[in-house]
């Protein structure tokens, strides 16, 4: 990236159009949520951590997901709250980049681990007799490798195509982040190539990984409808609804984000849409697999009777 090719050394978010007194109200909201978000799966992660009886495929991938939720959050978050504030600070070009890069290695991890999650639990339920033998440990590890190492290098390629791009003004990028469709919208030269590349990535990011976790659910329910306990099929499912609620919240913001149109009056719709999927997503899935785990549930409690005094 050649110091001629790019004039412009730093941006401006936008962010939100609010009065002085709603982005004070908005920031002390958004800093408990945030907190929420970290807490959340934080206590998720240490309960699979310490807690032997968590530790299985599901609860590993699980781990991932939580990881991932609080580098995701961390990447967006902290500076909407600094923008909320001082309206006018900007970041730095290499900045921008950056926080578009980790979103996108972020976004694009969860995704593969929501299809991945959703494969551990068709094996479980369809193929429960070889669960172990198919979900042993050394697999469980690649899949998740598998998920990181893809997310970077499809997020590496977006970079490389992004960085030869020249930027001469305006700086102001209309979003609340460095949101890869905001910042190429400031380009001064053809971004057709970046368009297209965003779109075969949405067919395989978004599209293909919701058709393959409607393909596993229809085995499942398969599955779970010749169970012939009520108590037997209630667990089936038990274990299944979490992971479907965080894939209808997942894909359901982003395929409207990036598989809608893009232009028209809907830019600052998508911009509250995409703040839910970075904010409130992040937050709401430890809650979902919380409430609706006996498991982990059961875990929380054996950790809090141990730290009560005897």
């Amino acid at each position: 990236m050649e110091g001629n090719q790019t004039s412009v050394t730093e941006f401006l978010l936008v962010g939100f159009q609010l009065s002085p007194r709603m982005r004070v109200l908005l920031f002390g909201l958004f800093s408990l949520f945030y907190a929420f978000t970290l807490l959340g799966n934080g206590v998720i992660l240490g309960l699979i951590s310490l807690d032997s009886r968590l530790h299985t495929p599901m609860y590993f991938f699980l781990s991932n997901l939580a990881t991932v939720d609080i580098a995701y959050a961390c990447n967006t978050v902290p500076q909407m709250l600094v923008n909320l504030l001082s309206p006018t600070q900007p970041i730095s070009f290499t900045g921008c980049l950056t926080q578009t890069f980790l979103f996108l290695i972020f976004a694009l991890t969860e995704s593969f681990l929501l299809v991945v999650m959703s494969y551990d639990r068709y094996v479980a339920i369809c193929l429960p007799l070889r669960y172990s033998i198919i979900m042993n440990w050394k697999v469980c590890l690649t899949l998740a490798v598998t998920c990181w190492a893809v997310g970077v290098l499809l997020s590496l390629v977006h970079l490389l195509l992004l960085l030869p791009l020249p930027f001469c003004g305006p700086q102001k990028v209309n979003h609340f982040f460095c949101e890869l469709l905001a910042v190429l919208k400031l380009a001064c030269a053809d971004t057709h190539l970046n368009k297209i590349v965003i779109m075969a990535a949405v067919v395989l990011v978004l599209l293909g990984p919701v058709s393959t976790i409607v393909v596993s659910y229809g085995h499942i329910l398969h599955a779970i409808l010749k169970i012939q306990s009520g108590e037997g099929r209630w667990k089936a499912f038990s274990t299944c609804s979490s992971h479907l609620c965080v894939v209808g919240i997942f894909y359901g913001t982003a395929i409207i984000m990036y598989a809608g149109p893009q232009h028209g009056d809907t830019q600052e719709q998508k911009k509250y849409l995409l703040l839910f999927h970075s904010l409130f997503n992040p937050m709401l899935n430890p809650l979902i697999y919380s409430l609706r785990n006996r498991e982990v549930n059961a875990a929380l409690r054996r950790r809090l009777e141990k730290q009560r005094p005897s």
